[in-house]
């Protein structure tokens, strides 16, 4: 399979943010990945989900949501990876240039989450519906979206390790305040990070069958 690959750059404001977009051929649909505090779209998790996505037909983009200066910024002082509206305006900026953009503008575009950017991902979709039309957060914090996931329209899976006690109870009651189609998926035996053999791979896949539907309208079966 042919995928064609590019690195942009997306100009928010005075800060310039790179992202790598990769649209495999004949891809019917695209994901755009927004990683968790601490990480970057070199993450190997994203990356490794972002392959197995690409390999059912669907385009990528995995975008660093800070500039470098603001990563080193962040590193000492933690101030900006729990600042969810500007994460949030940050991946709109992103969602709004690949609508415009040539290669990517008839996609229809859903959101991957992690952590953190699993937050922003449904502030930002609850503030465009018209362009996001499917999330799936892995190990995310979706109560950090706060009152707006009551807005969020998009059809809505939130992946949770077993073991990953806290985080599953904030999922649980988040997916009792999101109105629309939402789907609460516990992967056994897995942790925070799903760094359990086999954990990421479950992953990866309920991720490919929900864009996969929820996008393109087709199923993986």
């Amino acid at each position: 399979m042919k995928v064609r690959e590019e690195t942009v750059a997306i100009l928010v404001g005075t800060v310039q943010l790179a992202g790598t977009l990769r649209i495999p051929e004949h891809a019917d649909s695209i994901v755009l990945f927004a990683h968790g505090s601490g990480s970057s779209r070199f993450s190997p998790r994203n990356r490794q989900v972002a392959a197995v996505l690409e390999r059912a037909g669907l385009a990528t983009m995995l975008i660093d949501l800070l500039s470098e200066r603001e990563e080193r910024e962040d590193s000492r002082t933690g101030a900006l990876r729990f600042d969810i509206p500007l994460l949030a305006d940050r991946l709109l900026a992103a969602t709004v240039w690949l609508h415009a953009n040539e290669g990517t503008t008839s996609l229809p575009l859903g959101y991957f989450g992690a952590s953190t950017g699993a937050g922003a991902a449904l502030l930002a979709a609850a503030g465009r519906p018209e362009l996001v039309k499917a999330v799936v957060s892995r190990g995310g914090r979706p109560d950090l979206a706060g009152k707006a996931l009551r807005h969020v329209s998009a059809p809505t899976l939130l992946i949770v390790g077993e073991r990953d006690a806290v985080v599953l109870d904030l999922n649980q009651r988040a997916a009792t305040e999101i109105a629309t189609e939402c789907k609460l998926e516990i992967v056994p035996g897995a942790t925070h990070l799903f760094e359990e053999a086999g954990a990421l791979e479950a992953v990866a896949a309920l991720a490919r069958d929900w864009f996969s539907l929820h996008l393109a309208g087709r199923t993986t079966n």
